[in-house]
């Protein structure tokens, strides 16, 4: 449950706020951004999803200005950790819209990755959404004002 003025927390967001999502998978896009480009990979990200009767993996999905952490809901195993700076997109789609997607480069093989996750309701796929945006802006912040000295 979020509290109403949670979009103008910022204590809270330094430390990192926590999402419970599941993950659905991932696929190589060509762009860095773009909604057209989001909504096609998210689409074959859920047709690929339905066709494997697997259960999806849980994850604690953690927002900062650092990047976004993955980490197994069940075992608290650390699954991913992304930079900020590799983070080009995150949208949350407009026909799935419980799904949150970001779109980042990956750091072995500098491809360029469209991971998307399953929210329970589709105001946490926003949330999930605002959160990473709003990291950006203080990731921004604070890299413009420990540069502003020089």
């Amino acid at each position: 449950e979020l509290p109403e003025s949670w979009a103008d927390m910022q204590e809270p967001l330094l430390e990192g706020m926590c999402f419970t999502l599941k993950y659905l998978g991932m696929t190589l896009v060509e762009k860095p951004k773009g909604e057209d480009m989001a909504a096609a990979a998210i689409r074959r990200i859920v047709a690929t999803a339905r066709v494997g009767a697997r259960k999806f993996q849980k994850v604690i999905l953690t927002v900062s200005p650092r990047g976004i952490s993955l980490q197994d809901a069940d075992t608290k195993e650390m699954v991913e950790n992304v930079s900020i700076y590799r983070i080009s997109y995150c949208t949350t789609d407009k026909l799935q819209n419980k799904v949150f997607a970001y779109v980042a480069q990956s750091q072995e093989s500098g491809a360029l990755e469209c991971h998307a996750f399953l929210s329970p309701k589709k105001k946490i796929a926003q949330a999930v959404t605002l959160t990473v945006a709003q990291a950006f802006q203080m990731a921004l912040d604070l890299w413009e004002a420990t540069h502003a000295g020089r």
